[in-house]
Parts: structure tokens; C-alpha cells; sequence
């Protein structure tokens, strides 16, 4: 395994059911000491972060700028090398706005680490019908890259979800 970590990331629209299998899953991971990399955005992210809260588990949650959607985490703000990345991942870079560049290169910090060099072991996500979209999809196709498996709620049972990371913290 890479790195004792995991991106947990999705959908603002995700669904209540899932929010709650997510939660429950960064309880567990958490408690395995499986460090939680997120985004700090509503939704998929603030429910994977509840889930590790509630252990006292490690994250890391990288923020576009200081203060992002309140939240507090010292990890805000990107670097010319994640734009750079960012940009080699995005299919239509030059239409991004400067603030979407902004998430665009968090996203790869979620993936990658701080340092940009230390992949997640797997990733947990929520994307509509398993289809990758948004920000979400710009993490995906950089983890696809990189080999790190996707593990989707909108395209996976929750049994089958479960038996998955069962079988990862094994």
C-alpha cells in the first residue's frame, strides 16, 4: 500500500443516504488510522470530514483559499506546480476561471499530498450515475493516471463498498 490515506471526495449534490455511508466509512478508516485527505467543500467532502471528526482521525483538508466555506484547516491556497498539474489533467484549461484554477489544483493536493508526491492509497467518492464530473472529475482522471483505485458510491452497492474497504484495512 502507498500511503495509510484516502481522498474522500464527491458531489455537493450528494445524497443523504450516501452522506451518512460516507461518514461511516471515515469513521472506520479513521479509527483505523487511515489519514482523511478532502476539499472542505459541502456535502461529499464536509461528510467525510464529520465521519473522521467524530474519532478524532488525521486529515488533511486543503482549501482553495484561507477560510474556504469556513473551514479552518491551515492547508489552504495552491502552488504554480498543482495549477501546472491541474492544467495537464483538465480538458478545457484556458475557459477555467482563475477561481476554478483554484479548486482544480486543490484537487490534486487530495490526490497527491501537500508535497504533490505521495499518492492516496484509494479513493471514496459520489459521483452522479458513477459518472465523473466537476472538480470531482478532474481528481478522478488524476488518480485513474496514477493508478489509485476509485472506489464510486454512485456506481458500487453499499455492500459492495463495505466488502471493498474491509478488504483494503486487511
Amino acid at each position: 500500500m502507498k500511503n495509510k490515506c484516502y481522498a474522500g471526495i464527491g458531489s455537493r449534490e450528494t445524497p443523504e443516504d450516501i452522506l451518512k455511508a460516507m461518514e461511516s466509512a471515515a469513521r472506520f478508516l479513521g479509527s483505523w488510522g487511515y489519514l482523511l485527505r478532502s476539499g472542505g467543500a459541502k456535502g461529499a467532502d464536509s461528510a467525510f470530514e464529520r465521519g473522521c471528526d467524530q474519532v478524532e482521525g488525521s486529515k488533511h483538508i486543503f482549501l482553495p483559499w484561507k477560510g474556504f466555506n469556513k473551514n479552518q484547516s491551515p492547508l489552504w491556497g495552491t502552488t504554480k506546480e498543482a495549477r501546472l498539474l491541474a492544467k495537464k489533467y483538465h480538458p478545457n484549461w484556458n475557459i477555467v476561471s482563475d477561481r476554478g484554477r483554484d479548486f482544480h489544483a486543490r484537487n490534486c493536493y487530495q490526490i497527491l499530498g501537500a508535497t504533490l508526491d505521495k499518492p492516496c492509497s484509494f479513493v471514496l467518492c459520489w459521483t452522479p450515475n458513477g459518472k465523473p464530473v466537476g472538480g470531482t472529475g478532474q481528481a478522478l482522471r488524476i488518480a485513474q493516471d496514477y493508478g489509485i483505485e476509485i472506489i464510486n458510491f454512485g456506481s458500487m452497492s453499499l455492500e459492495q463498498i463495505s466488502d471493498r474497504i474491509q478488504e483494503l484495512t486487511e
